[in-house]
């Protein structure tokens, strides 16, 4: 399935055009996933390094998956960098409790074509076979320093959000029927 992403009202993208995100939930509760950007000409992307986990890779472009058990407070939320860096964490509630998330290193591939860049994630960790409920998001740094905030949903408000339970705006059955 492919979604698309909505931009952030209070802060726009000066050259990209969209964010989209193609998910393959499979049997057993794995993912496979791949952001696009479209019009990514300007896009900014931090310098390659050892595929390792790293903190605040948020300060640059990144693109996350959040996930929790559907009704649940406690999440994860997964981040993966061009750099090929990624970062998993553990939640116990909104914001509290972070803790890092043992899973195994997943598989970052990227790929600029002309004016689109690619982003996939192979073999992610396993969530459990309950329903799920996700968020999908981006953080889009372009070379003028400009930052804009892609997800499902935003929370209202002036400020992004993304572990705000608006943003757990895609639903899946369980894990035996994905």
């Amino acid at each position: 399935m492919r979604i698309a992403l909505i931009c952030h009202p209070d802060t726009p993208s000066n050259n990209v055009s969209g964010v989209t995100a193609q998910l393959d939930p499979r049997p057993g509760g794995d993912f496979w996933i791949e952001y696009t950007v479209a019009s990514a000409e300007s896009l900014a992307l931090p310098t390659a390094k050892a595929p390792e986990r790293a903190d605040d890779l948020w300060n640059s472009t990144c693109f996350e998956l959040f996930a929790r058990t559907r009704g649940s407070d406690a999440y994860v939320e997964l981040n993966f960098s061009p750099s090929f860096q990624w970062a998993a964490y553990a939640f116990t509630g909104y914001r509290s409790g972070r803790r890092n998330f043992e899973t195994l290193d997943p598989e970052i591939v990227t790929s600029p074509a002309g004016n689109w860049f690619f982003l996939s994630v192979e073999a992610l960790p396993d969530l459990g076979p309950e329903p799920l409920q996700l968020g999908l998001s981006a953080i889009i740094e372009e070379t003028d320093g400009t930052k804009s905030y892609w997800a499902l949903a935003h929370p209202p408000g002036d400020k992004p959000d993304f572990h705000d339970p608006t943003c757990f705006a895609l639903e899946l059955p369980a894990a035996t029927t994905r």
